[in-house]
């Protein structure tokens, strides 16, 4: 089975939701999915698992979080060429740049060598009815792509 890190930030339970939902999609297919807030642990911790999935909600004018900041530095110092990774993470379309936040990490993981496996994804606000199963189904695909891969 795969072990797959989910590190996220959330400040009104959305991205969380997202999170544990994502959780749900990776073990109903078979992965193991172990979810940490990102100021609860160092960066160096996606060395330790098969893949990983970072979240974030996108905080002012298209900025990581605060609770973010240090781990999204202290990932300038990894190699994660051949990690296979994926984001996800809230947003608000009433601000010029959605979800940027996904955009910042996903370009982080690139630049430190990581393979983006699956296309980001964005959710407005909390997750509806529909958004629920799309975050599943994220998280499924996810884990599919993962046990390809041990």
């Amino acid at each position: 089975m795969p072990k797959i890190l989910i590190v996220f930030a959330s400040m009104t339970g959305n991205t969380e939701e997202m999170a544990d939902l994502i959780a749900e999609g990776i073990t109903s297919a078979g992965g193991v999915a172990e979810l940490k807030q990102s100021m609860d642990v160092d960066a160096d911790i996606l060395l330790e698992y098969d893949a990983v999935m970072l979240g974030a909600y996108t905080w002012g004018d298209g900025e990581l979080p605060d609770e973010f900041l240090d781990f999204y530095e202290d990932m300038d110092n990894l190699d994660l060429n051949g990690k296979k990774a994926a984001v996800f993470g809230s947003g608000d379309t009433a601000y010029d740049q959605y979800a940027a936040a996904v955009d910042l990490l996903t370009d982080k993981l690139r630049e430190r060598g990581a393979e983006i496996v699956q296309e980001s994804l964005k959710i407005e606000l909390n997750p509806s009815t529909e958004d629920k199963e799309t975050c599943r189904s994220f998280g499924k695909q996810f884990a599919s792509t993962a046990v390809s891969l041990v």
